[in-house]
C-alpha cells in the first residue's frame, strides 16, 4: 500500500490552508514534526513554508479536514495518531527497501545475462599471470604462453 499524495487527498485550497496554518505555527516556534538533519534544515533555508510542505508530503501532520458536501452532509478526513504515523512511515520505509532489493536483483540478473552473452559470443581474455611468462634466452624478450 502506497501513501496517498496530498494532491490526491486534499484540494488545492485545503492544501493552501493547511500549509499556511502550519507555516504560521512553525514561525511561532512550534516543534517540527519531522526529524531533519542540519544539512536538510540548511537546504530548506529554515523556510517555514517549505518545512510545512515537507511535513504535509510526509503525512505526519495531525490535521482534520471537514468538507461540506451537498445535502447538508459532511465528510471528515480524520487526523492520525502518532502510532498510525509511525506505522505509515515504517511501511513506507519497508516498501522503499523492497524496491531497492528488487532493483539490485534486476541489476544482478542483467549482469549475469551479459556475462553469459559475452561467454557465448566471444572469448574472454584472462589476465596474465607471472607463471605464464617464459623468458627466451636468445633474444631476451618475454613471451606469454596461454592454454586455450
Amino acid at each position: 500500500m502506497q501513501l496517498e499524495k496530498p494532491q490526491d487527498k486534499f484540494t488545492r485550497y485545503e492544501i493552501a490552508r493547511i500549509l499556511g496554518a502550519r507555516s504560521l505555527q512553525l514561525a511561532m516556534d512550534a516543534p517540527v514534526l519531522l526529524k531533519m538533519t542540519k544539512e536538510e534544515e540548511d537546504e530548506l533555508n529554515y523556510d517555514t513554508l517549505l518545512i510545512a510542505e515537507k511535513e504535509l508530503e510526509s503525512d505526519v501532520l495531525p490535521i482534520t479536514v471537514r468538507r461540506p458536501l451537498p445535502k447538508k452532509s459532511e465528510k471528515t478526513i480524520k487526523k492520525l495518531s502518532e502510532e498510525e504515523i509511525k506505522e505509515k512511515l515504517e511501511k513506507q520505509a519497508e516498501m522503499q527497501k523492497k524496491l531497492v532489493e528488487k532493483e539490485e536483483k534486476l541489476k544482478q540478473a542483467e549482469e549475469q545475462q551479459e556475462e553469459k552473452k559475452i561467454k557465448e559470443e566471444a572469448e574472454i581474455m584472462e589476465l596474465a599471470k607471472p607463471e605464464d611468462e617464459i623468458e627466451e634466452e636468445s633474444s631476451g624478450e618475454k613471451v606469454i604462453e596461454r592454454e586455450i
